[in-house]
């Protein structure tokens, strides 16, 4: 079987990779470099917190995947809450992950304060730890996708810009190839591509932003503010600080960060952590939204499947995801198949539906 995957970001990679693992012959197509799009510009927090089963079932396959790979690093995640309605909320996502075995613990501000002596926890209701969550090096997730699926078989073009001729027939500026099936992992140009053979998606794009700080002197965990709704990561001896997302135009955005956000970032950190650290860099990135949350990846037409909409997860479950396509692609088992299909199955909604791409722009699938 011939199968051409547009989009060469962390799922279309992962999903040539588990595609050519699985007998079949693969071209993947990348308008620019590989990891250009979404993929190069995410933060690289990996967890399994999730109080959905489902949830935390494809967190659990893509963080072992990822291990597997050797591109998982351990690091701690912390979520808190600082009014009494947001900490009611993690209090019961907290026990429903326990029920979903997760090791997730709840933290009092001073347990909190103990393990993580740089934090202010004055204001602080409650925290929740999970002690399995990691982060990944975005870079160095596509190259090692990218290098392992070539020498596995697979055919990379970068530079390659492509439209759909049909739904099995791919169109470069020099030909048109016809394929046996062909899978669109292209991010937000995932809905004009498929348009142009008839399928209409829900979905929208938002531009969520990002910085880097200069060096900090402390100890501590990847973290979320439920309350003031912001993250961070360490980043080597520095902290990567995110959000400030919107919904935007997908042809008409701003890849540089805005200086409020830097501003307001850099704020935010001195209040919850003491540090006055200053930005070293600062980027802005499309994500995509869908009108439940849950993305949409499976089939959309006779040969032709979608993965797109991941909520700014798409590469902490890229090597899950890519395996239940790659599977669903060729008609073979796959354990994620028990819990997925009507989830995110693209055709749930026919493409008409009006819907805020950011509701909740920090919630997950079904939140």
């Amino acid at each position: 079987m011939h199968v051409a995957v547009v989009g060469g970001g962390a799922v279309g990679l992962s999903t040539a990779l588990a595609l050519v693992r699985r007998g079949a012959s693969v071209t993947v197509f990348e308008r620019d470099t590989l990891g250009s799009g979404a993929s190069g510009r995410a933060a690289g927090l990996c967890y399994d917190a999730f109080a959905d089963d489902v949830d935390a079932v494809v967190a659990a396959d893509a963080l072992a995947r990822y291990r597997d790979m050797g591109l998982f690093e351990a690091q701690p995640y912390v979520w808190v809450a600082r009014t009494e309605s947001d900490a009611t909320a993690v209090r019961e996502q907290i026990t429903q992950m326990q029920e979903n075995g997760v090791g997730v613990e709840a933290l009092t501000p001073a347990a909190l304060g103990d393990r993580y002596p740089a934090l202010e926890t004055s204001g602080i209701e409650v925290a929740g730890l999970a002690r399995d969550a990691g982060v990944l090096d975005p870079d160095e997730v596509v190259a090692t996708l990218a290098e392992t699926a070539r020498k596995a078989g697979a055919t990379i073009e970068t530079g390659t810009p492509v439209s759909l001729d049909s739904p099995a027939t791919v169109e470069t500026a020099n030909e048109v190839r016809a394929f046996d099936a062909v899978v669109v992992a292209a991010g937000p140009q995932t809905k004009p591509l498929v348009a142009d053979v008839g399928v209409s998606l829900a979905l929208k794009a938002y531009r969520a932003q990002a910085l880097v700080t200069e060096p900090v002197d402390a100890t501590l965990p990847s973290f979320y503010d439920a309350t003031r709704e912001f993250y961070w990561r360490p980043k080597g001896d520095a902290l990567l600080v995110g959000n400030g997302a919107h919904e935007v135009d997908p042809t008409d955005w701003n890849p540089d960060a805005d200086a409020e956000f830097v501003t307001r970032s850099l704020d935010r950190v001195e209040q919850t952590a003491a540090l006055t650290p200053a930005c070293d860099r600062a980027w802005a990135g499309l994500c995509t939204a869908t009108p439940d949350g849950a993305p949409l990846a499976g089939q959309v037409a006779d040969g032709l499947w979608v993965a797109t909409g991941w909520q700014g997860h798409g590469l902490m479950r890229a090597p899950a995801m890519g395996n239940y396509l790659a599977a669903d692609v060729l008609n073979r088992p796959n354990p994620l198949s028990e819990h997925l299909p009507g989830r995110v199955d693209p055709t749930r909604f026919d493409g008409s539906e009006e819907f805020a791409a950011l509701d909740d722009p920090t919630r997950d699938w079904n939140e």
